[in-house]
């Protein structure tokens, strides 16, 4: 899909952070399980990148779909624990911008725009990963407020996060789960377990626990019982996202591979000349660019206000087995080497296994497109 002068523009500009900026601490990030602090400020202050999501009239971008598929390309390029977490502060964004008051979205959203405070997205729980419904986190009304219980789980930016979108059953009733806007600071709630991952180790993940959480009525986001139609929605757009992210990581790992394909000899010669390395590097090129044209179909689709459902879960699907297969071909272009930290190949792998499990899960990506054709 043909990107216009300004996207363009963008793409080389996060680019240019992207090589310059986060990669060089992705490493050492990854090794000390630590966010690059510095680099946020960078994407929000210089670039803007955290109001994407952000309507303009509460001093953000409002961006398309394709320009903030592009954006979370070039992010991952860089490293994914950073593009992580900037899209899910995007969520987080989006679901106040879209179900907020103006009240609410006046007070919260300009600031957001700017980078601080952070946003999560809290849906996931203990016993609810891919069927949110079987949620037990509770919201009871007490006068003009409501009463949040219950723990959170894989909660990406847990520990950074200012602001925390929740997602909660009204009374405990299956049919009433309900959006709600939690400050971080609010009594009662607390963060759990720092979770020690595989990969995207530089993110921090973590539980959130709901201890008798007050906030007013005026944080409640969607009208009781509408909750989850609305994180669906939301994520459906995320997923974009994460297809976009995961062609980004395959992108950087394609290029290493290319790389070091040609500088690495074997029997007097390039390892680059023989045909079975040529022909790993023409199969992962190959999956990369059918996988970013999906992508970015998918894009454009909820740009021009078509559906995009399946088209979305097609991307995601697609793009982050892609990230898998072209990391692991990667790793065994490298050989050896590949498997230690001495090259990033190493991490690209770790990373890319989580685009296939976070915000939907590959299997719910088929039941989605099944249901779209068959339905």
């Amino acid at each position: 899909m043909k990107l216009n002068a300004e996207q363009r523009q963008i793409r080389d500009a996060v680019r240019e952070v992207a090589e310059a900026e986060i990669a060089p601490v992705a490493a050492e990030c990854d090794r000390e399980e630590r966010f690059p602090e510095d680099v946020w400020d960078t994407l929000a202050q210089d670039l803007e990148l955290t109001a994407m999501t952000v309507p303009e009239a509460y001093g953000g971008l409002d961006v398309g779909s394709l320009t903030y598929s592009v954006v979370n390309e070039e992010v991952a390029y860089g490293m994914l624990s950073v593009a992580t977490a900037l899209s899910v502060h995007c969520l987080a964004t989006s679901c106040i911008a879209e179900f907020g008051s103006d009240d609410v979205k006046a007070e919260w959203l300009p600031d957001m725009a700017g980078g601080r405070p952070v946003g999560a997205f809290c849906l996931s729980e203990p016993e609810a990963g891919s069927n949110p419904a079987q949620m037990a986190s509770t919201a009871v009304k007490d006068g003009d407020e409501y009463v949040l219980n219950g723990k959170k789980q894989w909660i990406t930016n847990g520990e950074r996060a200012g602001v925390c979108i929740v997602f909660a059953k009204v009374d405990g009733d299956d049919d009433k789960v309900t959006q709600f806007l939690v400050p971080k600071d609010t009594d009662g709630l607390a963060v759990g377990k720092k979770e020690e991952k595989l990969g995207l180790r530089a993110s921090d993940t973590t539980a959130l626990l709901l201890d008798d959480v007050r906030i007013p009525e005026r944080y409640r986001l969607t009208e009781e019982g509408r909750g989850l139609s609305a994180a669906l929605h939301i994520l459906t757009g995320g997923r974009i996202g994460i297809a976009s992210q995961s062609v980004g990581l395959a992108q950087v790992a394609l290029d290493d591979a290319l790389e070091y394909s040609q500088e690495r000899e074997q029997f007097d010669q390039p390892i680059s000349d023989f045909q079975t390395i040529r022909h790993k590097l023409a199969d992962m090129q190959t999956d990369l660019q059918a996988a970013r044209l999906l992508t970015r179909d998918a894009a454009r689709k909820a740009d021009d206000g078509e559906g995009f459902r399946q088209a979305a879960s097609m991307a995601k699907y697609f793009a982050s087995e892609m990230a898998v297969d072209v990391t692991n071909e990667a790793v065994q272009i490298h050989g050896g080497y590949g498997y230690t930290t001495d090259f990033d190949v190493e991490r690209y792998y770790r990373d890319s296994k989580i685009t296939t499990i976070y915000e939907g899960t590959s299997e719910i990506q088929k039941t989605v497109i099944a249901r779209e054709m068959l339905d």
